[in-house]
């Protein structure tokens, strides 16, 4: 790899599979429940890589007890995969840039805020589990992104130094929390764009802004 890299994480929602059109629905069920009006734009700036336990307590302004946020988040994320799963697909040229990767004796793994149930949808269900032997989810930290946790772990557990690692992310608390990992990282944009995401107050360890993986820009990068 001309990167000189040894690990690969990728987020899971937005940058594996373009699934965030899906969640935005599920908020757009649940919110009006909840009796919350927000701007969109600002309510995924913030919320986008945060776990539901962080988010749910500061969309509602006040305390939430474990048994009402089981139940909002079983809630919500449910209504999610029922409307993700009959278009469920990873994101174009994603699995060629992975087994290129292995091929290449580079490690692969998962960093996602998302709870189990939504990575087992995705992994089982387009039958990518064997591409990432390591997976850290929203269960697996203390903090939602834009804190490096979840991407430090997987390189942790990968047996991989942090600045021998490329994220793939797609959101501004994803982009950020890679910087403060010390990790490159490469933006895909599903949920930003090009410029939104240079406009990002840390950039320096972008390597590439891309539509998705079939970029010749990025394959060159990437690849000898």
């Amino acid at each position: 790899m001309k990167l000189d890299l040894d690990a690969l994480i990728f987020d899971m929602d937005g940058t594996l599979v373009d699934s965030m059109p899906f969640h935005e629905k599920a908020w757009d069920v649940m919110l009006p429940e909840l009796g919350v009006s927000i701007d969109r734009f600002e309510f995924f700036t913030w919320s986008a890589g945060l776990t539901n336990r962080e988010i749910f307590p500061r969309l509602l302004k006040r305390d939430v007890t474990s048994e009402e946020l089981a139940a909002l988040a079983d809630r919500k994320e449910a209504i999610y995969r029922d409307c993700y799963a009959p278009h469920m697909a990873l994101m174009p040229g994603a699995l060629e840039v992975i087994r290129r990767a292995e091929q290449g004796r580079v490690r692969v793994a998962m960093g996602t805020a998302a709870p189990p149930e939504n990575v087992e949808l995705v992994v089982d269900g387009l039958s990518v589990r064997h591409h990432f032997p390591v997976i850290v989810g929203g269960n697996d930290v203390a903090n939602g992104k834009p804190d490096p946790e979840v991407f430090l772990k997987a390189a942790e557990r990968m047996g991989v130094a942090p600045s021998r690692c490329l994220v793939f992310e797609d959101t501004p608390a994803g982009i950020e929390a890679a910087f403060r990992a010390g990790m490159h990282c490469v933006a895909i944009t599903t949920t930003l764009t090009d410029l939104q995401v240079r406009a990002l107050p840390n950039t320096s360890h972008l390597r590439a802004v891309v539509a998705d993986y079939t970029d010749a820009a990025l394959l060159s990068q990437l690849f000898q």
